[in-house]
């Protein structure tokens, strides 16, 4: 657990996923969107990963951990977490008191432009 906390500490945003997990792909994504250039750590390439794994499900209390997002040194939550931040509109807020100059992408009634 001491890794994955001093990992999650090094960087303003920490993205702990596996490679071939969907839904860790679809949060990277919306990062990226945002302008957001997160720390990823793939557990599956990872030499450590599998007690960086082991630790997150400890720290989530749910298998598989990943996605698992850290802002500011503090754990997020998973996609669940991050959309509903995201979609309530509070996620960019969240990045900001980090420090981190996330973007909202454009929108004009409710359709992106």
């Amino acid at each position: 657990m001491d890794r994955v906390m001093r990992l999650a500490s090094q960087r303003a945003v920490v993205i702990f996923s596996t490679s071939s997990c969907c839904m860790c792909h679809t949060i990277k994504t919306l990062f990226s969107e945002l302008g957001v250039n997160p720390a990823i750590y793939e557990l599956d390439e990872e030499p450590m990963g599998r007690e960086m794994e082991k630790a997150l499900i400890k720290l989530l209390g749910r298998k598989p951990p990943v996605p698992a997002v850290f802002i500011g040194g503090k754990l997020i939550g998973s996609t669940d977490k991050i959309m509903s931040l995201h979609l309530g509109g509070n996620l960019v807020p969240l990045l900001r008191s980090a420090g981190i100059r996330a973007t909202l992408p454009l929108q004009f009634d409710g359709a992106e432009i």
